[in-house]
């Protein structure tokens, strides 16, 4: 054993016990901002330079693939390029390199394809068509059927087991689609992501010289996000460490807020009773929020049953209060967030120290009008990714066919595209005829081409010729890039489709920006290409098939983010405002019949307020719409648990006895309009100024904007022509 002090010297006493522990089961309790990336890069470095543990004999799990990136560069700076060989990723990541090699021993292809969402809905589709006829997916939406597969598999429980326990016709029906869905997964030799874990799953538990062998080979198994773990990512990692049984788990109790994916917060409650002699090691101390967020954030968890008695504390002052903004409705609390984020931008904070976070996705929308009415930049996480963009969609499933001829999601979305004679009276005609053989769509016209089964009936020698034409043209690319790049392959396959005059022919708008698409994909097949050159377009595409929403999201654009609180985990950001805190919004309605349910709501709410470094927002609205008409909820629960210290007022009549009773609180006196940080200059066109930030610039236009005054500037370089109001922007008049 060596030893070497510059692993420990960052680290506070807290974090150094968690990094120095020797053996067994630990359970690090890692509040918001505590640096738990740090610690478990720390720990691996740890092992590695003072227990003597050779990186390849770690695994480390974390919950997103950018979290993973950040763990291994930070673990690379400690320890150098060896660590490469440790393995680190998400569950599902870890899932498919286990399945890739050992997956046939369950009788999992070693080129399955990996089916995400869209393609999930795609096959589900086709399957409530077959059990209930044309009309079956409009009966019975298929996102709502999969959210019952998933629940069932997650559960771990089999089509049949599935069957046995439904009491109701939908139960049934969901049961019965379970069934054909997987059925038909198999066909195409592709798993769904939650296929990826309850394989892996299965493979350990059924394949014990398999499960030895993994289990033998990691001698530490760290967790990361541990309150985020289901039932059968819990049980992975207690098999993958069963051996040497030494379990890092890294979690807060008080941000588990995924039950909606299983996610199951007793997993984390109870490690010390799976796992007997555990140590169990605290941080407290945050690096990222003011103590009085902290504060505020703690007394709204404190209710929660799950909570776990501690407390967060930080050297970084005592901050501003929290600013609570009651609005008329959502668009006049809109119009509240776009006025703030001007004062903020106006005083030298840029919009992309910024985020806007609400319950549910269609909060956004007086959200995103109010920022196009105000010309301000913005981005969405969360809308349409990239990778599900049409074309890009329709590419990357002529590139997971080249891999996979099976995958009949891949193969029907572009049969037809760029047209070339099959319509959808065909296609239904193929899918009945292979079908009806047992046989994927490649397969059926592989035996119609070789002479080994009959054409599908009532098909037109011109419709069969035309699928005999596009099964020739997948052969040939099959062939022509079986030893190519990811990116060659991607040209030629543009190249033999046709695919770029297909996108020129929908006009010269459109064109440009989808061909632009094409070529982003391209230059990620390309990066791909320089990092990883052995594993092709395989890699290439399970790669793209795992990327996850927060991992595009890029912290460098200036500007501001609006983002849902569950998709906020994990980030942070200097300003944050958190819009809708009214019952039966936050917390949301259907929370209302359970306890469970409740303070889940509670942790989303705590994740929130923890994201922030420096100023919070909160706001409720009197009224806000939904589903055509206004509702008038009172104000959420939550914010009665804050303390009244903690809180400056913005917005209505604070000191009528109608809002306070509205309130259950007392309130500090309200805080009309944001205090000038000096008296008002005025300024005219053509005069001189100066900007602390911004440097020199020359006044090209006043005016009046709700009793201030907005000042345009054209600014000497980069910063170019600024809006800023004249009552909060540093502007000093030079004179000249």
């Amino acid at each position: 054993m060596t030893r070497d002090d510059s692993i420990l010297e960052p680290l506070n006493p807290a974090q150094r016990v968690a990094v120095t522990h020797p053996g067994g089961p630990l359970l690090i309790v890692a509040g918001p901002g505590s640096g738990k990336t740090r610690v478990i890069a720390h720990r691996i470095a740890w092992l590695v330079r003072c227990r003597d543990v050779w990186p390849s004999r770690i695994l480390a799990v974390t919950f997103t693939n950018k979290a993973a990136a950040e763990m291994r560069e930070r673990a690379e700076a400690l320890v150098g390029p060896e660590i490469a060989s440790a393995w680190m990723g998400t569950f599902h990541r870890i899932a498919v390199r286990i399945l890739r090699v050992d997956g046939p021993a369950i009788g999992v292809p070693q080129h399955f394809a990996i089916y995400d969402d869209a393609d999930q809905q795609s096959l589900m589709k086709q399957v409530l068509t077959d059990l209930l006829g044309g009309d079956g997916a409009k009966r019975f939406p298929p996102r709502s059927v999969l959210a019952s597969v998933s629940r069932w598999k997650n559960e771990t429980l089999s089509p049949a087991d599935a069957a046995t326990k439904a009491s109701t016709y939908p139960e049934e029906l969901a049961a019965r689609a379970y069934a054909r869905y997987q059925q038909r997964l198999r066909e195409a030799h592709a798993l769904d992501f939650d296929d990826l874990l309850l394989e892996a799953l299965r493979l350990l538990r059924d394949v014990p010289e398999i499960r030895l062998r993994y289990a033998e080979r990691f001698r530490h198994v760290l967790v990361d996000e541990y309150q985020d773990t289901n039932l059968v990512q819990y049980e992975i990692a207690r098999l993958l460490a069963s051996v040497h049984g030494n379990i890092t788990a890294v979690g807060d109790p008080d941000q588990s807020i995924y039950s909606w994916r299983s996610a199951d917060v007793r997993i984390i409650l109870n490690f010390e009773r799976d796992f007997p002699g555990a140590t169990v090691v605290l941080l407290e101390q945050n690096y990222r929020s003011t103590q009085t967020v902290l504060d505020a954030a703690e007394s709204v968890i404190r209710a929660s049953e799950s909570h776990r008695a501690r407390h967060l504390w930080t050297d970084r002052g005592a901050g501003i209060p929290v600013t609570l903004y009651e609005a008329l409705d959502e668009v006049n609390e809109a119009e509240f967030v776009v006025r703030q984020v001007q004062s903020l931008t106006a005083a030298g904070r840029r919009y992309g120290e910024v985020a806007v976070m609400y319950r549910t996705n269609g909060q956004s929308r007086p959200l995103e009008e109010a920022f196009v009415l105000h010309r301000m930049p913005y981005r969405l996480v969360g809308g349409l990714r990239f990778y599900e963009r049409r074309e890009v969609k329709d590419l990357m499933a002529y590139l997971r066919l080249l891999v996979n001829p099976f995958d009949s999601v891949a193969f029907l979305r572009v049969l037809n595209v760029p047209p070339r004679g099959i319509g959808q009276k065909t296609a239904d005609a193929l899918t009945r005829w292979s079908a009806s053989m047992n046989l994927p769509a490649y397969a059926a016209l592989q035996a119609l081409a070789a002479g080994e089964a009959p054409p599908p009936a009532g098909l037109a020698k011109r419709a069969l010729d035309a699928l005999l034409a596009f099964h020739g043209m997948l052969n040939s690319l099959v062939e022509a890039t079986r030893a190519s790049s990811a990116a060659h392959t991607l040209d030629t396959v543009v190249e033999a489709a046709g695919y770029r005059a297909h996108l020129a022919a929908e006009g010269d708008e459109a064109f440009e920006e989808r061909w632009e698409n094409v070529q982003q994909l391209r230059s990620a097949a390309e990066q791909y290409d320089e990092r990883e050159d052995e594993r092709g377009l395989a890699g290439f595409l399970e790669e793209l098939a795992l990327v996850a929403d927060v991992d595009t999201y890029d912290s460098r654009a200036d500007a501001v983010t609006l983002i849902t609180l569950h998709a906020a985990k994990g980030l942070e950001f200097p300003v944050v405002f958190i819009v809708g805190f009214e019952e039966g919004v936050l917390p949301h309605v259907r929370s209302f019949d359970s306890r469970e349910a409740l303070d889940e709501e509670r942790r989303l709410c705590f994740v929130g307020m923890t994201r922030t470094k420096d100023l919070l927002f909160l706001t409720t609205a009197y009224g806000r719409s939904a589903f055509g008409s206004t509702a008038h909820n009172p104000p959420s629960r939550f914010l009665r648990d804050i303390p009244a210290e903690l809180l400056r007022y913005h917005g209505r009549d604070a000191a009528s006895p109608t809002a306070a009773a509205r309130w259950g609180i007392r309130l500090p006196p309200p805080l009309r309009e944001p205090e000038p940080a000096r008296p008002r200059a005025e300024f005219a066109a053509g005069q001189h100024v100066r900007h602390a930030k911004f440097g020199e610039g020359v006044v090209v236009s006043t005016r009046h904007v709700s009793g201030d005054t907005e000042v345009t500037v054209a600014f000497v370089g980069e910063a170019g022509v600024k809006r800023l109001l004249a009552s909060f922007a540093p502007l000093e008049a030079v004179l000249r």
